[in-house]
């Protein structure tokens, strides 16, 4: 293949990708969070646009998007305006090195550099950048107090996750995603004619368990959602934000609660891997396993109290990170002695 002809199917692969990421997310916020929290609490949710209330995505989008843009008095502009850009940009960053699997025979993972699973810690990480450039530049104590949350909560649940993404790393010797998906493949043992594949979801439960707790913490669900606590601190980070900045941080959350579980769905539940479809339909796979995850996330949202902003430092420094780095040393371990 040509320069040119890798450089447009690269281009149009990413397109590919970042708009049914974005399609995903349009879903997500306006309709299925309000869905899914209405079927966990017995309320009726939106049913008066469209079948099933699916017409509000457009009737929230004009909403939002027809709000006046309003500049606080003495805000830190560019740093106001570049931190809605930098929320959503960096969870569509990180899908670049995420297997997707297959769709109609279209190979859905634009890269595979050597260092993946480094690559897409980093740059999700640079959401809680964002969250203090708001923080700090909104001329609000409610949004500074927001950002000084944001940035304590990720670091402090930030290296758990990463302690436990190594666990992974000790079984499959590699950081390139599609090695540690390919890893997962095998079979792992037969129960009555079912067989359980070789996720590290059921090789490593503790793991596992770990790291989707970790990840509430991340993409700030219940009972980590302190960074913006609209019992506390109003709205947090996003307080002075309205029109298009509003929707690109209410965006960019979604696409990294997305992002959250492709992370999970590749390192812990075999990526696009599953029974019944072909390969070139895997991506289906892929799909249902980041809904799971963002199910997950919601009913936590509904279900779980929030904590307190000393409770969530000490179950990340006195906890997750206790456990995270026994997790490490029992599977190093036992890898060592597997091989």
């Amino acid at each position: 293949m040509a320069p040119w002809q890798e450089a447009v199917a690269a281009f149009l692969a990413a397109f590919l990708i970042g708009n049914i990421m974005l399609a995903m997310t349009g879903v997500a916020g306006p309709w299925a969070k309000r869905k899914i929290t209405a079927a966990f609490t017995d309320r009726i949710a939106v049913n008066r646009h469209g079948p099933a209330g699916l017409l509000i995505i457009v009737a929230d989008a004009v909403r939002l998007l027809g709000k006046e843009l309003i500049i606080p008095d003495g805000a830190d502009r560019p740093a106001f305006d570049l931190a809605p850009i930098v929320m959503a940009g960096s969870a569509l960053l990180g899908f670049a090195v995420i297997p997707m699997g297959h769709l109609f025979g279209v190979n859905l993972h634009l890269a595979d550099p050597e260092i993946g699973m480094a690559y897409v810690f980093a740059v999700a990480s640079i959401a809680t950048l964002a969250l203090a450039m708001a923080g700090y530049a909104s001329n609000n104590k409610y949004s500074l107090m927001g950002g000084l949350r944001a940035i304590a909560q990720n670091i402090a649940y930030e290296i758990p996750l990463v302690l436990t993404a190594a666990s992974v790393v000790l079984f499959t010797d590699s950081l390139r995603m599609s090695t540690i998906v390919a890893a997962q493949q095998q079979p792992l043992f037969t129960i009555a004619g079912i067989t359980i594949p070789s996720w590290f979801a059921f090789v490593n439960p503790f793991a596992f368990v770990l790291f989707v707790v970790a990840n509430l913490a991340e993409v700030g669900r219940n009972p980590f959602d302190i960074p913006e606590a609209p019992t506390e601190i109003v709205a947090g980070y996003q307080t002075e934000y309205s029109s298009v900045y509003f929707v690109l941080f209410y965006l960019g959350e979604f696409l990294h609660i997305f992002l959250g579980g492709a992370i999970i769905a590749t390192l812990f539940l075999g990526g696009a891997s599953g029974p019944f479809l072909p390969e070139s339909l895997n991506f289906v796979w892929f799909v249902v396993k980041i809904w799971a995850v963002f199910l997950f996330t919601q009913w936590a949202r509904s279900a779980v109290p929030r904590v307190r902003i000393d409770q969530l430092i000490e179950i990340g420094w006195k906890g997750m990170l206790v456990l995270s780095f026994a997790n490490l040393v029992l599977t190093a371990v036992i890898v060592g002695v597997m091989l």
